[in-house]
């Protein structure tokens, strides 16, 4: 069974409840569909009821069991306007923003998970990963030993003769676009929890670069190395490695040569790039040219679970973004 497959079946075992705050987008609407027939989670819309239905009248989806929930006439509005304010408030929020914010589509979503009335959150289909990933972190909070929210990919590139499908996980490729060390260190550790959670095995951890232990040197290489001690520091029971090129990371052969000796050269299944113009370059030419399958951004770093979208998106990137929120959110 392929991991693709095996996540579903986590997320129907898990029976979450997720909320999907662009309900008025017909992929959207495809996908709670798919979800709901195929029992990987509770679903609720969120938009206005009655476009909701003319969309789905117009592209034949059925609404059957999804629930739908318009915030600008919810009762729980109000609730959740408190909710939010008492979390805006230090930062200078006013109780009317809050109000107004808590009646918009991304941030009564987000409520609804910070509220217990829904494990998990999705968006960004239709909304920047900005406007997506500010709602979470001010209606959701960070995670009580998080600093920074971050994400990471679930890349899956597909088998070949001789050769098992591979699953890897890319960090960051969609967040923190410049981090020091100790927020690289923070990615690194968050990353790999989230490997053992989602591959089921072993971390194996690579901080990538262009360098491979010391074969250059340049002020750019320090943070990496900062960030290797920081995370040994931290997490003593953590296979990881670095600074490692990218073929020193995942071919066996050059890290004999490379990095011999090293725990995680050439086995590491999370790779941890050391800004996001390199991190996001990689997932997209891996998901390009080796047809590789790219879940993400994946959310890390909340004190529950809301997760991103890519704008370009697919009826079935959501359904599999839903099962991965599950998961979390168990």
């Amino acid at each position: 069974m392929n991991l693709l497959n095996t996540l579903k079946n986590r997320a129907r075992s898990a029976a979450k409840h997720i909320v999907l705050a662009e309900g008025q987008d017909p992929r959207v609407i495809a996908a709670a569909e798919i979800i709901i027939r195929d029992s990987l989670a509770k679903i609720t819309l969120i938009g206005q009821p009655a476009k909701i239905e003319a969309l789905a009248k117009e592209i034949r989806a059925n609404l059957n069991g999804i629930i739908i929930q318009d915030p600008s006439s919810s009762s729980r509005a109000n609730h959740y306007a408190q909710i939010l304010h008492e979390r805006r408030r230090s930062k200078g929020a006013k109780e009317e923003e809050s109000q107004s914010n808590a009646r918009s589509p991304l941030y009564f979503a987000n409520l609804m998970v910070a509220a217990n009335q829904a494990d998990g959150a999705l968006a960004g289909a239709a909304n920047s990963s900005a406007d997506t990933v500010r709602a979470a972190i001010q209606s959701i909070g960070l995670a009580p030993d998080s600093k920074i929210v971050s994400s990471f990919f679930l890349m899956i590139i597909p088998a070949k003769i001789n050769q098992e499908e591979t699953t890897l996980l890319f960090a960051d490729c969609g967040i923190v676009p410049d981090p020091n060390a100790q927020e690289l260190a923070e990615i690194a550790i968050a990353t790999a929890d989230n490997a053992n959670n989602f591959l089921e095995a072993e971390p194996k951890v690579a901080l990538l670069s262009f360098s491979t232990k010391g074969s250059a040197n340049h002020p750019n290489l320090e943070k990496i190395r900062e960030a290797l001690k920081i995370t040994k520091a931290r997490r003593p029971d953590l296979i990881i490695d670095g600074e490692l090129q990218a073929d020193a990371a995942l071919i066996p052969e050059i890290a004999e040569t490379k990095a011999k000796g090293s725990q995680a050269a050439g086995r590491a299944n999370v790779l941890i790039f050391p800004d996001l113009n390199s991190g996001n370059i990689a997932y997209k030419l891996v998901e390009r040219l080796a047809n590789a399958k790219a879940i993400g951004p994946i959310l890390q770093g909340l004190a529950k679970p809301s997760n991103d979208l890519s704008r370009g998106c697919t009826t079935e990137d959501i359904v599999n973004a839903v099962a991965i929120t599950s998961i979390q959110a168990k």
